[in-house]
């Protein structure tokens, strides 16, 4: 099995589907595919080796991955911690901002980051079609001894209220937040 994940950000991610649909119709790909694809649109797509899920809860999609032969995933700092921590043979395919896939290119500028631990990404269709015939091998090992940019920014910025003295917390689920 092949899990293809999108993540779940608003912004689509069409130029993946679009190579999907290339991948399965021209059997490339030849084994059943998990496609996580959040709020990017799979109408147009119809195989019989393709599951589509909007969404995986963390349990569902670390035992998906464990099935997998291959993993293609955003970039994003989480899944690629997640994958490499798992031993999980998998390649990135970083959201661009010129096809309106994110905001600016830090997928891509992440991507590039982590090639230097030996995660590899690409951003072309021959690439990947490249990786899907030789998938990479199992990366298992922390990429970072360090916390992931969400916890980070939410620590700093609670830190520098702390430090301005402001005394009226509100605890929502996401973490503290001062009004």
């Amino acid at each position: 099995m092949i899990v293809f994940t999108l993540g779940t950000i608003i912004f689509p991610f069409d130029r993946a589907v679009d190579w999907l649909d290339l991948l399965l119709e021209r059997e490339i790909i030849t084994e059943p595919v998990l496609f996580q694809h959040g709020s990017t649109s799979v109408a147009r797509l119809n195989h019989p080796l393709l599951t589509s899920v909007t969404s995986l809860t963390k349990t569902e999609m670390q035992e998906s991955i464990e099935q997998a032969s291959l993993v293609i995933a955003h970039a994003g700092q989480g899944s690629t911690r997640m994958l490499a921590k798992m031993g999980a043979s998998f390649v990135l395919l970083p959201r661009l901002k010129c096809y309106g896939e994110h905001v600016d290119d830090h997928q891509l500028l992440f991507a590039q980051a982590v090639e230097t631990f030996g995660i590899n990404y690409c951003t072309d269709f021959d690439h990947l079609v490249n990786y899907i015939k030789h998938p990479p091998l199992p990366l298992k090992k922390e990429l970072f001894d360090a916390p992931s940019l969400g916890k980070y920014f939410r620590e700093l910025y609670q830190a520098s209220l702390i430090n301005a003295k402001v005394t009226h917390p509100v605890n929502l689920s996401s973490g503290f937040y001062y009004d």
